[in-house]
């Protein structure tokens, strides 16, 4: 992203409708994130020092002070496009050697989870495009590790650490787009304290 021109971004009201829409898209997948890993955990009998993961399996530019909008909501639909191949990598290797078929609980969430996730990938993209107009740079791929462990026992722990991908990053979208908000709503009242100033000295 180092190559893109930073720029002041106008938001307008349909970017803010889809910026509440995408938020609360991911309120929802958080809270089933949640669920599946549970399900998952009691699944496998994993304790919880058992589950240690070091790291990130998504690869983005790092978190800066910098960015501006674009650029944070670029960054945020890259890790979700990510978390959502190695989703379907995890749900293929589940099925193909741990063996799958079964449709209980966890089978019944995990589907959820993938659908809620597209629900938000394609939240994400209009976003962007209603805050910068379009969606010219696609998010990439690029150096994602998408091949899991052949052991048993630690693609079990491969899989789980997906889950606690997705939802390490639903969690980032709520934040990110909560402060972006608040930041809104206060240029919002700015403005508005500034008209009313101006009016008043008519």
């Amino acid at each position: 992203m180092a190559h893109r021109r930073s720029r002041h971004i106008s938001v307008t009201e349909p970017s803010r409708t889809t910026m509440t829409r995408t938020t609360a898209i991911a309120e929802q997948l958080h809270y089933e994130c949640c669920v599946l890993l549970e399900l998952y955990k009691k699944k496998e009998s994993f304790t919880t020092d058992v589950l240690v993961a070091d790291g990130r399996l998504v690869t983005v530019p790092p978190p800066s002070s910098q960015l501006d909008t674009t650029d944070k909501l670029w960054r945020l639909h890259s890790a979700l496009l990510q978390c959502s191949s190695l989703l379907e990598i995890a749900i293929i290797k589940e099925e193909e050697e741990l063996g799958g078929g079964k449709t209980g609980d966890y089978e019944s969430q995990r589907k959820t989870v993938k659908e809620r996730l597209s629900f938000l990938l394609v939240s994400m993209g209009e976003l962007r495009k209603a805050v910068d107009g379009s969606v010219s740079l696609t998010p990439t791929l690029e150096g994602l590790k998408l091949d899991g462990p052949t052991a048993l026992f630690e693609l079990k722990l491969w899989i789980y650490r997906i889950f606690e991908e997705l939802d390490y990053w639903t969690k980032m979208v709520i934040s990110t787009l909560q402060g972006l908000s608040s930041v809104l709503a206060k240029e919002r009242a700015r403005t508005t304290r500034m008209r009313s100033t101006r009016n008043a000295r008519r």
